[in-house]
């Protein structure tokens, strides 16, 4: 399962900006496992005292972006599971704002935020090995739009590249 096999009609228009900064030929657990690295190694590169600095007040810190990274995975990782299940019911969407200040990402060592991730990683790619690749077709309802289980996580593909540009742009 390859991002080009990914239809327009399996994500909302709002996902286009993820989906597009992962090239076609990317298969869905080899992105996932060159995407760990990619995320390990940048963050593991940053200096120490970048990880709390905020390019706007109101804006996160590298250490709460991480964590969202984090929280995004976990929640998009539900999504796929139930979607996956052939469970209709319409899942909640979430406002990423509020988990920010009680995640308490800046208390947390680096090291352990990479850990975090790598674990929710892990299992991920697990979760997605578990579930056959019809069944990573399946349609269901997430934040009030139609979303597949299969979209649910190369969505995850783009969103750290993403923030990972954003970082380079305004963070460091």
């Amino acid at each position: 399962m390859i991002k080009q096999d990914l239809k327009p009609l399996e994500y909302n228009e709002y996902y286009k900006s993820y989906i597009d900064k992962i090239p076609d030929e990317t298969g869905l657990i080899p992105g996932l496992e060159a995407d760990k690295e990619m995320v390990i190694n940048f963050f593991s590169s940053l200096p120490k005292h970048k990880l709390e600095y905020r390019y706007q007040p109101k804006k996160w810190s590298i250490k709460e972006v991480l964590q969202h990274i984090i929280d995004t995975e976990r929640i998009f990782m539900y999504r796929l599971l139930r979607i996956a299940r052939k469970d209709t019911t319409e899942l909640a969407g979430f406002d990423q704002d509020v988990y920010v200040a009680p995640s308490e990402a800046n208390s947390k060592s680096l090291e352990a935020l990479i850990h975090e991730f790598t674990v929710t990683r892990l299992y991920s790619i697990h979760l997605i090995q578990s579930i056959s690749d019809e069944n990573l077709l399946n349609l269901g309802t997430a934040s009030n739009s139609r979303i597949s289980a299969r979209a649910c996580a190369f969505i995850l593909l783009g969103h750290s590249i993403w923030h990972i540009e954003i970082i380079k742009e305004r963070y460091l």
